[in-house]
């Protein structure tokens, strides 16, 4: 798939109302596009390969349709049929890390033990472990050959064409590190939160760090039907001031809520507040029912880099420590310090595991409870919505 100028690929997803157990048959009536449903398929290569397909958990189709067969689909909204909203499916990269030209204020903090990020948020005081929890990463894919991941299990699946899971850009392997990495490590931190947590890695985003909405939406997909709590996704695209969040996936998110799966987001790294400009959250943490996640030093300041809540889309929900946080990467290097929104979300994930473990809660409820026990920051709601997120 090639770019538009406009970021789209050229596909569209297709938004199922509540009961879409016709839309198989609907999109086949009204637009002629054959489609499968994801329900009981044995691999991904329909994401791909077939005219549509329908993600059995979410109410979504993805098809490949000409401009007659988009016009058919746009009349048949609001008719008797299931079909709620068609919009185009958009490009979408890892939110690539950012190299801090501020003071290096972590040389300044004893990490002997634990990263930063794990000490601010109060993780190695936690009881909880996320033993029992499964946090889904959506990301690049992760280093299965890490050795500090040995002895634990990974379940993983490639939305990717023509890639497998291992991690070919490093991000993902990072942020599956600080969410459910280990505490004890031959040389150097400990430096995941929810050290045992049940590890679920899609693999979204090519060796290159681009994917599109509709791998995206079939991890998530996958995430709920192999009962994962929380999703962890340090992924989007730049927005613009007052443009609309994606429909689609916010429906989808409520969607997910109401099965138990809760999904984080990073908020973004365009802006640059050393120079006054703050950008609004991306897409798709833009989207009122996805857990929008921006990024604090360890001085507890904004990131420069950290997009904000600048007009009534897009608000950011909790802030995560995202400068020079070191975690996993692949071999041979294994460890590597790194910055941006992208490493203050599955700080996030992780904390949202162990409160799941903790407290049973899941979807709204576990929502609700993150943002009950953030630590109230002296900075504006706007850059760290309720406040830095606390470990149980």
């Amino acid at each position: 798939m090639t770019a538009a100028a406009d970021g789209t690929t050229g596909r569209y997803l297709v938004l199922m109302e509540d009961d879409w157990s016709t839309a198989t048959q609907e999109l086949s009536r009204v637009a002629g596009i054959r489609a499968e449903s994801s329900a009981g398929a044995e691999d991904n290569r329909a994401l791909w390969e077939a005219e549509g397909l329908v993600m059995h958990e979410l109410g979504v189709a993805l098809v490949s349709a000409d401009p007659d067969q988009v016009t058919a689909l746009a009349q048949a909204v609001g008719e008797s049929g299931p079909i709620a909203l068609i919009e185009p499916e958009r490009f979408v990269r890892a939110i690539e890390p950012t190299t801090p030209t501020v003071e290096p204020a972590v040389a300044a903090v004893d990490e002997t033990l634990f990263t930063w990020g794990l000490q601010r948020t109060g993780a190695p005081n936690s009881t909880a472990t996320g033993k029992g929890v499964k946090v889904a990463v959506l990301d690049t894919g992760f280093d299965l050959h890490h050795p500090d991941f040995a002895d634990r299990t990974v379940v993983s699946s490639s939305f990717v064409q023509n890639e497998e899971v291992q991690d070919g850009h490093g991000h993902g392997t990072h942020c599956v590190g600080t969410s459910c990495g280990p505490r004890e490590v031959e040389s150097g931190p400990g430096y995941g939160i929810a050290y045992e947590a049940d590890i679920h890695v899609g693999k979204v985003l090519s060796n290159a760090g681009s994917g599109a909405d509709g791998g995206i939406l079939n991890g998530i997909n996958w995430a709920i039907t192999t009962g994962c709590a929380v999703v962890s996704m340090s992924l989007g695209s730049p927005t613009q001031p007052g443009q609309a969040y994606s429909r689609t996936f916010e429906r989808v998110a409520t969607r997910a809520m109401q099965k138990g799966t809760l999904i984080i987001a990073a908020a973004g790294n365009e802006s640059d507040r050393r120079v006054g400009r703050t950008n609004p959250v991306g897409h798709p943490a833009n989207c009122p029912s996805i857990m929008s996640v921006g990024a604090i030093d360890v001085g507890g300041r904004i990131a420069y880099f950290s997009c904000g809540t600048v007009d009534s889309i897009g608000a950011v929900d909790l802030a995560g420590p995202g400068v020079d946080v070191y975690s996993s990467w692949p071999t041979p290097l294994r460890y590597k310090r790194i910055s941006g929104t992208s490493m203050a979300t599955p700080h996030a994930a992780g904390t949202a595991a162990l409160i799941a473990q903790a407290t049973g809660a899941r979807g709204l409820e576990l929502w609700a409870r993150l943002s009950q026990m953030g630590r109230r920051l002296p900075l504006p709601c706007t850059d760290v919505g309720a406040g830095l997120i606390q470990a149980p």
